[in-house]
């Protein structure tokens, strides 16, 4: 009985993990993301950009999606909405951490160098409780583009 018990709630642990992986992007999926944006911009920015800012198949998986930025004054081009246009440079996590400037160093690099920044962020949906996340940030052209997942 206790052993039955015990198979059974493992079922229903491992259920529940399996769950919630299926609502939220991995880092092997937000890297993907972020190859396809690279590939994207390089072929034709402004398409590229105008996909993004809406969502388009290929760029927007349930919380994975991409931003750019430019590197000459740090403004969002492609982001969420309330992030259009704003400098990337100034962004702070619910904790105080200013991580903007992460982000930004991060697409000065060489292009084609990915660099991982770590931050907390409200995980979407109706909890808005921050989790940590990161953000793979690489440098495409004139743009600092990324795709974060949360751990």
């Amino acid at each position: 009985m206790i052993r039955s018990l015990m198979v059974g709630a493992t079922a229903l642990s491992l259920s529940i993990a399996a769950l919630a992986q299926d609502q939220f992007g991995s880092a092997t999926e937000a890297k993907a993301m972020l190859d396809r944006a690279v590939a994207a911009v390089k072929a034709d920015k402004a398409v590229a950009l105008a996909r993004f800012n809406r969502g388009a198949t290929g760029f927007k998986d349930r919380d994975l999606y991409p931003f750019c930025f430019n590197l000459t004054d740090g403004r969002f081009v492609a982001a969420m909405e309330p992030l259009i246009g704003v400098d990337a440079r100034t962004l702070k996590d619910p904790t105080g951490k200013v991580f903007g400037p992460e982000l930004y160093a991060a697409a000065q690099k060489p292009e084609g160098q990915v660099t991982e920044v770590t931050y907390m962020f409200p995980r979407p949906g109706a909890d808005k409780t921050p989790a940590s996340k990161v953000t793979f940030v690489t440098k495409v052209g004139d743009l600092g583009c990324g795709v974060g997942f949360y751990k």
